[in-house]
C-alpha cells in the first residue's frame, strides 16, 4: 500500500471517501444517514450532530461512484461514462462558489448552499481543488484489478503505478498473465506438433 506520509491531506481525504466501499468484498460504509455523517464528522466535514437524510446517502454514493470513474481514468483505463455524468448532475444540484479569504491570494471552493450535506460536499470539492493545485489530484488512481478497483495514490517518480498493492493485486495479475502465456505457448507447441491441446 502507498506511504500514508506523502498522501497530502487534501488527497487523502478524496482517496479516503471513495474507499468507503471496497468492491473486492461488497463493504459499504455509508449504509445509513448517521453512518455517512458519522464519517463525515470524524473528517470535520460536518458538526457532529448534524443530521442528514437517506438522499444524501443516495447522493454521496452517486458522488463517490463518479469519482471512481475518474480515477479509473487517472490510471488510463475507459471509465463508465454514466457515473460520472450522474456525478455532474448531482454536482448540479449542489451548487457551490468561489470564495477568497481575507489576507490571503488563495481561495477555495465552498457550498452555495446551507445544508448539513451540501456544506460537506464543498469541503470535498475544495480537496479537489486543492489536490489539483498541489499536483496530486492525477496521482490520485484506483487499482487496475477490475475486481478491486481500491482507489490509491501514486507516489512513484514517473506515476505509472497500477495497482493498490503490488504484493497483492499486482502480483495476482501478473501471475495470471504468465499463466495465460504459458498456456498460450503450450497451444502452440501442440498445434505445432498435431497433437490434441488437452
Amino acid at each position: 500500500m502507498d506511504d500514508t506520509d506523502v498522501v497530502p491531506p487534501a488527497a487523502k481525504l478524496v482517496r479516503d471517501f471513495i474507499n468507503t466501499y471496497e468492491p473486492q468484498v461488497d463493504q459499504e460504509s455509508l449504509t445509513t444517514p448517521s453512518a455517512l455523517s458519522g464519517w463525515l464528522a470524524e473528517r470535520r466535514l460536518l458538526p457532529e450532530n448534524a443530521q442528514l437524510d437517506p438522499e444524501n446517502v443516495a447522493a454521496a454514493v452517486t458522488l463517490r461512484e463518479g469519482l471512481r470513474a475518474v480515477l479509473l481514468r487517472h490510471a488510463g483505463h475507459a471509465a463508465d461514462g454514466s457515473a460520472i455524468e450522474k456525478l455532474n448532475e448531482t454536482l448540479a444540484e449542489l451548487p457551490l462558489r468561489l470564495t477568497f479569504a481575507d489576507g490571503s491570494s488563495g481561495y477555495r471552493l465552498s457550498s452555495a448552499t446551507d445544508t448539513p450535506f451540501g456544506l460537506a460536499v464543498g469541503q470535498l470539492a475544495d480537496a479537489i481543488r486543492a489536490s489539483t493545485q498541489d499536483g496530486s489530484w492525477l496521482r490520485l488512481k484506483v487499482c487496475s484489478r477490475d475486481t478491486c478497483r481500491w482507489a490509491f495514490y501514486d507516489a512513484s517518480r514517473n506515476q505509472v503505478r497500477r495497482w493498490c498493492s503490488m504484493a497483492g493485486c499486482g502480483n495476482h495479475i501478473k501471475m495470471q498473465r504468465a499463466y495465460a502465456a504459458r498456456k498460450g505457448r503450450q497451444r502452440q507447441a501442440t498445434a505445432a506438433t498435431g497433437g490434441s491441446s488437452a
